[in-house]
C-alpha cells in the first residue's frame, strides 16, 4: 500500500479508501456485520487506512459496522470519513439538510454509532439549497472547535457552489473544505473542466466516488445486465448514462488494454485513477475480498502515457450527473 496526504493537510491517507455503503441490510446486495467485517479486517491486512461512510447509509447501520470493527485495533491508526445532509434513522423536516440543527443532531448520532469522540473528515454529503452556506460552515466550523471533528470535506456539487463555500470560510474566517468527493471515472470526466482545476488551485484533496462508473468499467459492455444495484442518487440506470457517447468504446479499449496486460478491466480502470495527478484516493466499494485484493494490486499497475492517451481519447461529453 502507498500513503499520501490529503490535499494539503498533514493527514496521512492510504491511497485507496475503503468505501462502506454495501454494509447494512437496507438493499438485498448489502452485507451484514459479520460479512462486512470480513472486508474491513482483509482491508487493513491490505494497508489501508483510510474509509467513508455516512450517516445516510443503511440507516446508519454502515456507520455503526465500520465502528465496531475499528474497536478490535488501534483506533488512532485509521482515517474514517462519514458523511450528513440526508436522513439516517428518522423522517421528520429536519432529519435531512444542511442546517444547524440538522449538522448538530446528525454529527451525536454518528459520533455515537462510530465509537468516536472525534470524526477524522466529516463532509457535506451535496449541497443544500435551502441553507445558507453562512449557515453550514459556522456549524461545522463550531464542530471542529469543540472537537467533534478534525476536518471538513464536500462532496458532488457545481465548482461554482464549492468556490463561494471556499471564499465564504476565507472571508469569514471559517475552517475550509479540504477534501472534494466528487464523481469521476474514464467514462465520466465533466468534473476535468472547473471542479478538478479548482481543488488543484486550493489545495483541495479529490477522493472520487464511483471509479468504476458503478460496474460499467469492470466487464465487457455486452454483459451488461440490470442489476439490484442502481446509481445512489436513483435518477436513471447508470449503465444507460455511461453506454451514451463515446462510453461503449471506452468499455472496448480497457477490456482490450486489461487483456494485453493480463489484468481485470477494474484493475485498469483503478490504475487510470492511480495514476491521475488529481486524484488523492479513489473510493472503492466492494462486497468481495478478492475485488478488494485486486483493486490494491491495481497500485503496483504501470501505465504508460500512450496507454492513457489510448484510454481517454474517445472521450465525449456527457450530460452532468451525480449531484
Amino acid at each position: 500500500m502507498e500513503y499520501t496526504t490529503l490535499g494539503e493537510t498533514g493527514l496521512s491517507v492510504s491511497e485507496l479508501c475503503l468505501g462502506c455503503m454495501s454494509f447494512g441490510s437496507e438493499e438485498p446486495w448489502m452485507l451484514d456485520e459479520d460479512e462486512g467485517r470480513k472486508i474491513i479486517d482483509r482491508a487493513i491486512d491490505l494497508g489501508v487506512t483510510f474509509f467513508d461512510t455516512a450517516n445516510a447509509y443503511s440507516n446508519g447501520e454502515s456507520e455503526e459496522i465500520l465502528g465496531d470493527a475499528l474497536a478490535e485495533y488501534d483506533r488512532e491508526e485509521f482515517v474514517v470519513a462519514t458523511k450528513v445532509r440526508f436522513a439516517s434513522d428518522t423522517d421528520h423536516p429536519n432529519a435531512t439538510g444542511l442546517s444547524r440543527k440538522t449538522i448538530e443532531t446528525e454529527l451525536a448520532k454518528s459520533r455515537e454509532r462510530l465509537g468516536m469522540d472525534t470524526i477524522d473528515l466529516y463532509q457535506i454529503h451535496r449541497w443544500d439549497p435551502e441553507t445558507p452556506i453562512e449557515e453550514t460552515l459556522r456549524a461545522l466550523d463550531d464542530a471542529v472547535r469543540r472537537g467533534h471533528v478534525r476536518y471538513l470535506g464536500a462532496s458532488s456539487m457545481w465548482a461554482h457552489q464549492f468556490a463561494d463555500a471556499l471564499h465564504t470560510s476565507d472571508r469569514l474566517g471559517l475552517e475550509r473544505f479540504v477534501s472534494m468527493q466528487n464523481h469521476y471515472n474514464l467514462v465520466y470526466r465533466e468534473e476535468e473542466r472547473e471542479m478538478l482545476p479548482l481543488c488543484d488551485r486550493e489545495g483541495i484533496g479529490v477522493i472520487p466516488w464511483g471509479p468504476l462508473a458503478q460496474g460499467f468499467l469492470t466487464r465487457p459492455h455486452e454483459d451488461h445486465r440490470s442489476t439490484t444495484r442502481s446509481d445512489p442518487d436513483n435518477h436513471h440506470d447508470p449503465d444507460d448514462a455511461f453506454r451514451a457517447g463515446s462510453g461503449l468504446e471506452i468499455n472496448e479499449r480497457v477490456e482490450e488494454l486489461a487483456d494485453e496486460k493480463g489484468i481485470t478491466m477494474a484493475q485498469l480502470a483503478l490504475a487510470w485513477q492511480y495514476r491521475s495527478e488529481y486524484v488523492t484516493a479513489p473510493i472503492v466499494g466492494t462486497t468481495s475480498i478478492e475485488h478488494l485484493e485486486q483493486a490494491v494490486e491495481a497500485l503496483d499497475v504501470d501505465l504508460s502515457d500512450s496507454d492513457v492517451e489510448y484510454l481517454e481519447e474517445p472521450y465525449e461529453p456527457v450530460p452532468v450527473f451525480g449531484h
